[in-house]
């Protein structure tokens, strides 16, 4: 009889402990942000928790997702090193975390990609899906596909097609420097500029090619010296964080003043280092900023600037917004936060963003979206309405490249899970 007793109460104990676990869960689903919170890079990390958490706040200020229940941001710290970025993994798996978004570091991003699977493989009763916003290495995408991982932002091919074509009508470009970080992502935009520069304009000169270690460089004048002495007039650089500040800092110090067309100079403190001895000579490729010229564009800059007005950077990168838009979506379409349901339900989805309509290859799960070419240069209150970091100075578009113009081959020969 005792043990009869003894067994209802576990049952019963056991009974109460998993309604509460369904009604935690029921609440929020989590979502870890895997970024670097410490380090070099602890700047850029902390914007993308920033970008994120807004986009989180609309969802949930809305109703959240399958009717009610909202998208809670949990950040971990990733120190923009791979061995770091697994053990974050594993702290948000272990915190019953089954969404997990990165943007920061391809380096990164390949070890995310590959312990996802290897995780999943080995757990298939708890199951994590990857959302890519800014690791930009076209392996992720091709050769090192998984059906775990999605990307929404444009690659580094996409990105450098979109810069190429824009230095091929510069006549001003004639002598082009290559400077990059020394990892996947650095190496594949130096690659690519190699590969697609000479077929668009052969009479370039590329005067330069030179990686340089990830975050460990604090003075670039030996650099911008370097390039300089070359006689090159432009420079492509994937560089971002602190090595894209410090590198036009350098450049501005120097008294040099290169076309930079770059990958990620419009925020992040590179603006306000470069001051206006950038205009008309910094250059962009995104997939959006705050001068593009519609509602929806307006609304996330003013959105970002009332809810954060005691940081210095603005809104730029909308990766994380169209990530949890189309994981929202996604949800309610499955009608599951099953991990497994949602990637089937990402697969072929489209969106109307910002700048208009994208959608997530159903072969490889790279996003697809409109591209934007664009410059640096004086508030003018028509094409250049609004600036960037408080200097005064904000983009304007020279260019727009549709989504379906952006469309590249794959290598990917996606696996999918039973």
């Amino acid at each position: 009889m005792k043990r009869q007793r003894l067994a209802i109460t576990l049952f019963a104990a056991g009974l109460t402990a998993l309604a509460a676990w369904s009604s935690y869960a029921a609440d929020s689903i989590k979502i870890a942000v895997i970024d670097p919170l410490s380090g070099p890079f602890a700047n850029v990390g902390e914007a993308m928790v920033r970008y994120t958490q807004l986009a989180a706040d609309a969802i949930n200020a809305r109703g959240g997702v399958l009717g009610g229940t909202k998208l809670e941001i949990i950040a971990l710290d990733s120190k923009s090193n791979p061995q770091e970025a697994l053990l974050a993994l594993k702290s948000a798996i272990d915190q019953g975390v089954r969404f997990v978004n990165q943007s920061n570091g391809s380096n990164v991003a390949g070890a995310l990609v590959e312990a996802v699977n290897k995780h999943n493989e080995r757990n298939p009763e708890q199951v994590v899906l990857y959302l890519n916003t800014g690791a930009v290495d076209p392996a992720l995408t091709n050769d090192k596909c998984s059906f775990w991982h999605f990307r929404f932002d444009a690659d580094a091919d996409m990105k450098m097609a979109a810069l190429t074509d824009a230095i091929a009508h510069n006549p001003n470009s004639k002598k082009v420097y290559l400077l990059n970080q020394d990892y996947a992502f650095g190496q594949a935009v130096a690659r690519a500029a190699k590969e697609m520069l000479p077929k668009k304009r052969p009479d370039i000169q590329i005067v330069g090619d030179e990686l340089h270690p990830l975050g460990k460089i604090k003075d670039f004048s030996p650099y911008v010296a370097k390039i300089k002495a070359s006689g090159a007039d432009t420079v492509i650089t994937g560089n971002w964080g602190n090595d894209m500040t410090l590198l036009v800092k350098a450049s501005r110090e120097a008294g040099f003043k290169p076309d930079f067309y770059t990958y990620y100079a419009g925020g992040l403190g590179t603006p306000p280092a470069l001051g206006d001895a950038g205009i008309d000579h910094l250059k962009q490729v995104t997939q959006w900023h705050a001068n593009i010229g519609n509602d929806k564009v307006t609304k996330h800059y003013l959105a970002y600037r009332d809810k954060y007005k005691n940081v210095k950077d603005d809104y730029y990168w909308t990766t994380q917004y169209q990530a949890l838009e189309m994981l929202a979506k996604a949800v309610d379409q499955a009608k599951s936060a099953d991990p497994a349901k949602v990637a089937r339900a990402l697969e072929g989805m489209k969106f109307d963003g910002d700048t208009g309509e994208v959608w997530m290859r159903a072969d490889n799960h790279q996003l697809i979206q409109p591209l934007f070419v664009s410059t640096y240069s004086k508030v003018d209150g028509k094409d250049v309405k609004y600036d960037i970091e408080r200097t005064g100075n904000g983009f304007k578009t020279d260019r727009r490249i549709e989504a379906k113009d952006t469309v590249m081959a794959t290598t990917c020969k996606m696996e999918r899970p039973n």
